[in-house]
């Protein structure tokens, strides 16, 4: 490594602006070298697997090398619209982001709101709650699976509770709604961190000299602080939206789409979230060219939505 030291009689001779100058400007070819490791690990991971994604979701690909791969069109996708299991998986993971978003971003916001208080030992507090975030989503899954099926049901038995004596996994309108509780109890505190942030950055003279006026809590929160935090709230809406709809991991290993239920006069799996259903797809019945198909059309999807939420967040900001 070099070391240039400038003296002060040189700086004075030459001037800071010269010295200055001979820094690269930003489209100096320096940058793009830098750019470049980066650029090239993007493009291997994320470019090139996307553009044979959307190639292989027009063939017949089964991932058998040596196997001739034949194009076929937009067969994969009309079969994917008239698949009765696909339909059902897209609303459902609808209903379940709905939902989750809603309640991991209500749950951060108010132990955001807690651990900025004034009680005692909040950074313990902020610690515990967040813990849960570093916890795989398999290993959590699996954990939660024995918590609803022995734990709760023991609970249940006990208390003489019919409710809780009996899985909420195996009730298929109750296992969604424990997935929900999974996954809201794993990722709030992944976002209170991020209203913590933001409620920290408000200037507490403008709180303060509300209170004096004689604005209650409520109306602080909701006239002076929400307003000033609202580029959290679009950050955290984006963040829940996307973990909620490529949900995977406890969705595989809660429930791994059980239990069954009837759609449309089908037996399909109640649970089974859009990416469990790519994943059964490709690998369960070995259909990687569908499954191709379908990846396509829930990045597509995602996407749309998560623009679309983004540029509403945005104008919301500015009305604020």
């Amino acid at each position: 490594m070099i070391f240039v030291f400038y003296s002060p009689r040189f700086i004075q001779m030459k001037g800071m602006d010269t010295i200055m100058h001979k820094r690269p400007g930003k489209h100096s070819p320096i940058f793009f070298l830098f750019l470049l490791p980066v650029l090239i690990a993007f493009t291997i991971v994320i470019v090139v697997p996307l553009i044979m994604g959307i190639y292989y979701s027009f063939t017949d690909w089964n991932a058998v090398p040596g196997t001739p791969i034949n194009w076929v069109g937009f067969s994969n996708y009309t079969i994917m619209f008239s698949d009765v299991a696909f339909l059902h998986a897209f609303l459902v993971t609808v209903a379940f982001s709905i939902v989750n978003i809603l309640l991991i971003n209500f749950v951060a916001f108010s132990l955001a709101l807690l651990v900025t208080s004034k009680l005692k030992l909040t950074g313990l507090y902020r610690a515990g709650f967040f813990l849960p975030n570093l916890i795989g989503g398999i290993v959590l899954g699996y954990i939660w699976f024995f918590i609803f099926n022995n734990a709760v049901t023991a609970f249940g038995s006990a208390i003489g509770s019919d409710f809780l004596a009996a899985s909420f996994l195996g009730n298929r309108y109750l296992s969604l709604m424990a997935m929900i509780i999974v996954t809201t109890w794993q990722y709030a505190g992944y976002i209170m961190m991020i209203f913590v942030a933001s409620i920290q950055s408000v200037p507490p003279s403008l709180l303060e000299a509300a209170q004096i006026d004689g604005a209650k809590y409520p109306q602080r929160l909701r006239y002076i602080m929400i307003p000033l935090i609202a580029p959290a709230f679009t950050v955290s809406l984006f963040l829940t939206l996307v973990n909620s709809f490529r949900q995977f991991d406890v969705n595989f290993a809660l429930t791994a789409g059980g239990p069954a239920g009837l759609f449309m006069g089908q037996s399909l799996l109640t649970t089974e979230l859009l990416a469990l259903n790519i994943f059964n797809t490709a690998h369960l019945f070995n259909n990687q060219a569908q499954g191709q198909a379908r990846a396509v059309v829930f990045f597509i999807s995602l996407t749309i939505i998560a623009l679309i939420q983004v540029y509403f967040n945005k104008r919301k900001e500015i009305e604020m």
